[in-house]
């Protein structure tokens, strides 16, 4: 499509004579600005893409996929219903559940705490917490013993063996009143899964030790159930609720984790949609800095492109001049931000904690953003989507200045030469 002599033009174009240095600072921005744009975009959408799936795997591997709720109360007859759910096709395990707030009292300081007793063989299943254990271990887990979160022990100042109060907020009735109920349990096990929600305010019981500081009896809080295709949960929620009934004795509610978490991955698809938008606009402004540049070179190479025409240049061949001239700057910019996008990409989590050294302050609170880590993962189709985004909007750039450069009538052009 493109002779060499075409080739040899719109690189002796690009390096500008000191006359033209201006036109030449205006093609560096724009290389820059495309560049910048880029990598910006490549490193925004794999940093949502690492929240995304840390947040999925770290929200799907403590909580259940669905849940069995009672209407009122807790649920009975806990183990029939139980069996009936784990019959169904692609349902993998079926946990009851207790669940419940409480006070945790260690040398007369009081901070809330969240409560889930969950059966020993069950916790120790759960690679998420299993697999992230930093102090004791779950083969403890059992009798009075409980598991809390690092940030909690490291807030109480506690460690395995150390015990610690609980105190209900539901008290025992006595003649004077409801008095609270205290009780204190011994941490055999300290995990750290990498979520500051769970980290800090979360403790599991043995199911049976739970039952017992609650009163449930031998009713529980919930079922959970995890199914082998969680991102289509939706399609077992038909056999779940056939495998309840209309005659269960008590009625219950079907809740699966895109119901309970709808507003949050809502969220952050929504934050991605836009951060898309808006990060596009510097590639915009790059590729108008193309046109800018383009048509001042067309300006001030009018005479030569007179003379080419007259030498036997076609429009064509003048028009690919100009677009190759003005793609090779969208192109260089396009690879550079490709390759500066996929490193900070790769390494985004030490260059956070290169900022936190320099700047002694945290960008990457945990507080704030749930997770004790930048994540990133690097899509392949979203890296091909801005790569070809930024090399279409810059062979656009080209074409109005290439076909202005091309309908120039070199009679014009050279009559006052």
């Amino acid at each position: 499509m493109t002779a060499p002599f075409e080739w040899m033009m719109a690189l002796r174009y690009l390096r500008a004579k000191r006359q033209e240095g201006f036109i030449s600072v205006i093609s560096w921005f724009s290389l820059i600005g495309i560049a910048l744009g880029v990598a910006t975009l490549i490193v925004v959408m794999s940093v949502m893409n690492g929240f995304r799936q840390e947040l999925f795997q770290r929200v799907m591997g403590l909580n259940g996929h669905m849940n069995v709720y009672a209407m009122q109360g807790n649920i009975d007859l806990v183990d029939p219903l139980a069996a009936k759910l784990a019959q169904v096709k692609g349902v993998t395990e079926v946990t009851p559940t207790i669940e419940g707030q409480v006070l945790i009292s260690r040398d007369g300081v009081a901070s809330g705490a969240y409560v889930r007793g969950l059966p020993p063989e069950a916790i120790r299943r759960r690679a998420t917490i299993a697999d992230h254990i930093v102090e004791g271990s779950l083969a403890t887990f059992e009798g009075n013993s409980i598991a809390i979160g690092l940030r909690m022990a490291q807030r109480l100042n506690v460690k395995v063996g150390d015990t610690l109060t609980l105190i209900s907020p539901v008290g025992a009735k006595t003649i004077f009143g409801s008095a609270p109920r205290m009780r204190g349990y011994t941490i055999g096990a300290i995990f750290n899964v990498g979520m500051y929600e769970y980290d800090s305010g979360f403790i599991f019981m043995p199911l049976k030790t739970a039952q017992v500081f609650f009163k449930t009896g031998e009713a529980v809080t919930s079922l959970e159930m995890f199914v082998d295709d969680p991102e289509n949960v939706r399609r077992f929620r038909p056999d779940v609720v056939a495998a309840i009934g209309p005659t269960y004795p008590q009625p219950l509610r079907l809740l699966d984790w895109q119901q309970s978490n709808a507003s949050f991955f809502t969220a952050l698809q929504v934050e991605r949609n836009v951060m898309f938008l808006i990060l596009t606009m510097i590639i915009l402004v790059a590729a108008f800095n193309i046109i800018s540049g383009l048509i001042m070179l067309v300006k001030d190479k009018g005479r030569d492109i007179a003379i080419l025409r007259t030498m036997g240049a076609t429009r064509a061949m003048v028009m690919r001049i100009f677009f190759l001239n003005g793609s090779m700057i969208g192109v260089g910019g396009t690879l550079v931000g490709l390759a500066l996008g996929l490193f900070v990409a790769h390494h985004v989590e030490e260059l956070r904690q290169v900022v936190q050294f320099l700047t002694n302050t945290d960008p990457f609170s945990p507080e704030v953003y749930f997770l004790t880590h930048m994540p990133s993962v690097v899509d392949a189709s979203d890296v091909t989507h801005v790569v070809l985004m930024a090399l279409s909007l810059s062979f656009l750039a080209t074409l109005y200045p290439s076909w202005r450069a091309a309908k120039q009538d070199p009679v014009e052009a050279l009559r006052y030469e």
